[in-house]
C-alpha cells in the first residue's frame, strides 16, 4: 500500500474522525529512588513507538519490522528493531530512572527481567483482529507479562517478587494501529463493521481490562502514550486511584506533538512535515531502507533537522526532547478531583 497519504499529518485527520470526544491523554513514569533502593523496574507493551525489537523475533513482513539499514543509524551504529535512528522514548526514560536499556522480551539470550522488559510489538493494538497473524497484540502482550511475573516468582519468592510489581511502572503506547488499520485496503470485515463510537469503546475496554489484570496482579503505577491525537486513559474510569493506590501523570503528548508540528523552528527543526527517510511528497512513502512494497528511498543529509524520521515516527532527537519534556514537569494535565503526579514523583513513590 502507497501510504502518501498517510504522511505524518495523518494525526491531525484522525482528530476529527476519531477523537471529537476523547481529549484525554497521559503518560506514567518511575524514576529512580535517590537512596539505596534499586530503581523501579520497567514493564513496556504497544506498539512501534515503544517496540525495541520483538518483531526481529516473530514470522511477519518488513512493514512491521525495522531490523534494516539505515534504522538505528545514529546511537547504536546498527539496526536494533527501533522504528527510529536511534533511542526511543522509553529508552531515554529508563535512562532517567537509573535503570539499563530494557529488553525485548523476545531478545535470544539470558533474561533477568529485574530492571523490568519489553513487550512493545509494532503493528500492534489493543484488539486481536488489527493485523491479526503478523503483530503481537496486546493481549498476547499480557501473556508475556504473566510468564515474566511466573518467572520472578520462582527466581525471587512471592513476597520479593511482589514488591517488585507493585514498584514498577507500566507503560503503554497502543491504540493507533486499530485506528489505522481502517484506512488499509484489505483491512478485516470484523474492524470495518462498527460504527466508529462503537469501535472506539472496544478499543479503550480491551486496553481497560488489560491494565486492570496487571493491577490485579500488583501494579500500581500506570503510564499511557497514545500517539496524537488518538488516544485516552481508559484506567482512569475504571479504577479508583484515590482509594485502591492507583497512580498516574498526565502527559499531554497530542499538544506536545502539535507544538512540534506548528512551530519546528522553536524546537530546533528546520523541517517539521517531511521526514528524513522515505520516498514522494512529505517522504511519507513507508519506504525507508528499501525492504518494503516500494524500494526506493531517500535519507536526509541531517537527520537532527528533522521532527520526522520515516513516514510515521520520530527521529532520537524528538523522542529525546519528548522524554525530557516529560521529565521535567512540562505539558502535564491536572485533573481537579484528583492527584496529580509527574513523573518524578512516581519514581520516588513506593
Amino acid at each position: 500500500m502507497l501510504l502518501e497519504s498517510l504522511i505524518p499529518l495523518f494525526c491531525v485527520f484522525l482528530i476529527i474522525s476519531f477523537c471529537s470526544n476523547i481529549n484525554c491523554h497521559i503518560l506514567s513514569h518511575n524514576n529512580h529512588h535517590n537512596n539505596h533502593h534499586s530503581p523501579s523496574p520497567l514493564f513496556i507493551f504497544g506498539d512501534s513507538i515503544l517496540d525495541v525489537g520483538n518483531n526481529n523475533y516473530i514470522n511477519t513482513t518488513t512493514l512491521d519490522q525495522a531490523n534494516f539499514w539505515p534504522y538505528g543509524i545514529t546511537f547504536f551504529h546498527f539496526p536494533t528493531g527501533r522504528f527510529s535512528d536511534g533511542r526511543l522514548i522509553s529508552d531515554f526514560i529508563a535512562e532517567h530512572a537509573g535503570l539499563p536499556l530494557i529488553q525485548a522480551y523476545l531478545q535470544p539470550g539470558k533474561h533477568g527481567f529485574y530492571d523490568g522488559v519489553n513487550f512493545a510489538s509494532a503493528g500492534g493494538g489493543a484488539l486481536v483482529e488489527t493485523f491479526q497473524g503478523s503483530v503481537i497484540d496486546l493481549h498476547m502482550q499480557l501473556k508475556s507479562y504473566k510468564k515474566v511475573k511466573k518467572w520472578l516468582i520462582k527466581e525471587h519468592g512471592y513476597v520479593k517478587a511482589r514488591k517488585r510489581l507493585k514498584r514498577g511502572v507500566y507503560l503503554f503506547s497502543i491504540g493507533i494501529n486499530d485506528y489505522m488499520s481502517l484506512f488499509v485496503t484489505n483491512s478485516s470485515k470484523f474492524l470495518t463493521s462498527y460504527t466508529k463510537p462503537h469501535y472506539v469503546n472496544m478499543v479503550i475496554n480491551n486496553i481497560t481490562s488489560v491494565v486492570k489484570e496487571i493491577y490485579e496482579s500488583g501494579g500500581r503505577k500506570f503510564g499511557f502514550l497514545n500517539v496524537p491525537p488518538v488516544g485516552c486513559l481508559p484506567a482512569l474510569r475504571s479504577i479508583n486511584p484515590e482509594r485502591n493506590g492507583f497512580k498516574y501523570a498526565l502527559y499531554d503528548f497530542h499538544t506536545s506533538t502539535l507544538q512540534r508540528l506548528k512551530h519546528p523552528s522553536k524546537f530546533g527543526y528546520k523541517e517539521g512535515k517531511t521526514a528524513c527517510c522515505g520516498t514522494g511528497q512529505f517522504r511519507g512513502i513507508f519506504s525507508c531502507g528499501g525492504k518494503r512494497v516500494v524500494q526506493e528511498f531517500e535519507l536526509c543529509n541531517n537527520i537532527n533537522d528533522h521532527l520526522f524520521w520515516d513516514s510515521f515516527h520520530f527521529t532520537e532527537n524528538a523522542y529525546k526532547q519528548i522524554a525530557q519534556e516529560m521529565w521535567s514537569n512540562k505539558n502535564y494535565v491536572h485533573h481537579t478531583h484528583h492527584l496529580s503526579y509527574t513523573i518524578k514523583d512516581l519514581f520516588h513513590l513506593p
